[in-house]
């Protein structure tokens, strides 16, 4: 049963059931920001139960991310075109499948196929719930109050999904990490064939099928490239053609974007220096930040001996820091400008890092690893705000929606990059040193204390990257920052995506 699409404007009466779609959206989102850190805790009793190796462990991260970022352009193209709740219901039903076969693998292989199908649902799901969001809210108060509940469900779910996946993987199985979307994708499919009203974009369809592939496929080789260096060195003729090949692949993808007449990526939203500074900064800081989430939990359940419900709950000093800093983010951009609050924030980040590198065999959590949290945490949240200003300011209002989308995708490319390159990193300094000095529980355990002390000072690196990126390319004001001074990119953020 369908009722009109209703507007605010040109004295059309508002769609009365605009509240209940918000709900159904919401909850699709809930999904999607859960599944990205509910496996989390769940990967250490995944990999036992599945013989996963230490090398392949992040393709259970990077197989969804990687899924994720390379196809969120195209999904958001796909469901202008086709219609947004079409989509929405397919990446519903395609997504909770998916989490149904990961939940019942009974191999590495099937689950991180699982886990890629997830994130190629994903990738049609995010962007068509936005897009609902924009078109179904056309008040600007009322669409102002709708983002700010998306998101702040989307900051929420990071905390809940890092303490119910140690839930249930310590009272029922690291399987419902997955399982638990299937009730949750059925019920917001039920929910949108009663409350969510179809729409989609005018014109002829177009879709860079080309592009889209080529990035994705030089995404994955970069990624397997880096995961086959742990066994067979980064010299060898595989992970150096893999790494090759992922280079030629990306570099065909921007020859693509460069010639094609409707582009999925058009390269004019990277040509100015600010927006282009800004989403490699993205890009570094995720990859440097965000391993952090699986080297901590092999850390906390491996070396420490932590239940998998301690170590969701150890998180929350986490969660909290970068909610606050988020928050004072907000306050501080107007005030000293976007690339002086980056810049700060990934310091902060980096001396977080190295303070995590500080962790021994039998460290207390209290006096090593809560202070590094709450640092890094703080350093996340204030860089988030003002790398998402940065990135949009000054972007012309056609390509407000792609550009919004490429500060989703970046984030999710960081985080398949730097969980593959530094859990390898970590891998081989652990073999590195057990090889050298034997083979015994205490050697094999100081050896992992190792591997994770080495790729956190590479993250902290990436951040050092990053901040002098920032400082050499990203020029803003004070005002360009301010609430309303990017209220008119903002209000175009579901057109393209």
């Amino acid at each position: 049963m369908s009722t009109p699409s209703a507007s605010t404007t040109g004295g059309a009466v508002a769609d009365p059931r605009r509240f209940r779609a918000l709900g159904v959206i919401v909850l699709a989102q809930l999904m999607i920001v859960l599944d990205a850190s509910i496996v989390t805790v769940a990967v250490p009793s995944a990999q036992a139960s599945l013989h996963i190796s230490v090398a392949d462990r992040q393709w259970v991260f990077t197989a969804y991310t990687l899924a994720f970022g390379g196809l969120l352009l195209l999904g958001g193209r796909i469901a202008d075109f086709v219609g947004r709740k079409r989509i929405f219901e397919i990446g519903l039903v395609g997504f909770a499948a998916a989490s149904a076969v990961g939940g019942f693998a009974q191999n590495a292989a099937t689950l991180f196929g699982a886990r890629a199908l997830q994130g190629g649902f994903a990738a049609l799901l995010a962007p068509a719930a936005l897009s609902l969001l924009t078109v179904t809210f056309t008040n600007p108060k009322e669409q102002a109050r709708a983002f700010g509940i998306y998101g702040a469900v989307s900051g929420g779910a990071m905390s809940i999904g890092l303490i119910m996946g140690g839930m249930l993987t310590q009272w029922a199985s690291w399987r419902w990490t997955m399982l638990v979307n299937v009730p949750i994708a059925l019920v917001a499919l039920v929910g949108s064939r009663w409350a969510v009203t179809e729409s989609k974009a005018k014109g002829e369809a177009h879709y860079d099928l080309l592009g889209a592939a080529t990035v994705t496929a030089g995404l994955v080789a970069l990624v397997y490239g880096s995961t086959k260096a742990e066994s067979d060195g980064w010299t060898s003729g595989v992970t150096l053609s893999l790494l090759a090949v992922g280079v030629i692949l990306l570099a065909a993808f921007v020859a693509v974007e460069a010639r094609t007449e409707h582009p999925l990526l058009p390269l004019r939203v990277l040509a100015d220096r600010t927006r282009g500074g800004a989403f490699l900064a993205n890009l570094l800081t995720i990859a440097g930040m965000f391993a952090t989430f699986l080297l901590l939990t092999y850390y906390l359940q491996g070396v420490l001996g932590y239940s998998a419900l301690k170590t969701g709950l150890a998180y929350l000093p986490y969660s909290v820091g970068t909610f606050v800093g988020a928050t004072v983010a907000a306050k501080l951009m107007g005030r000293i400008g976007a690339r002086n609050l980056l810049v700060g924030s990934m310091v902060l980040g980096a001396v977080g890092l190295v303070l995590f590198a500080q962790v021994g065999t039998h460290t207390s959590f209290a006096s090593h690893v809560l202070p590094a949290e709450i640092i890094t945490s703080l350093g996340l949240g204030l860089a988030f705000v003002p790398l998402t200003s940065a990135a949009l300011v000054g972007v012309d209002p056609a390509d407000a929606g792609v550009a919004s989308a490429l500060v989703n995708t970046t984030q999710q490319v960081g985080n398949a990059l730097g969980v593959a390159l530094l859990n390898t990193i970590a891998a081989t300094a652990t073999a590195s040193y057990i090889a050298g000095h034997g083979a015994s529980a205490a050697v094999r355990s100081a050896g992992l204390v190792h591997g994770y002390r080495t790729a956190f000072i590479i993250g902290a690196a990436f951040l050092g990257v990053s901040a002098l990126v920032t400082l050499i390319l990203v020029r803003t004001r004070r005002q360009d920052m301010t609430p309303g001074g990017g209220q008119e990119v903002l209000t175009e953020l579901a057109e393209v995506i």
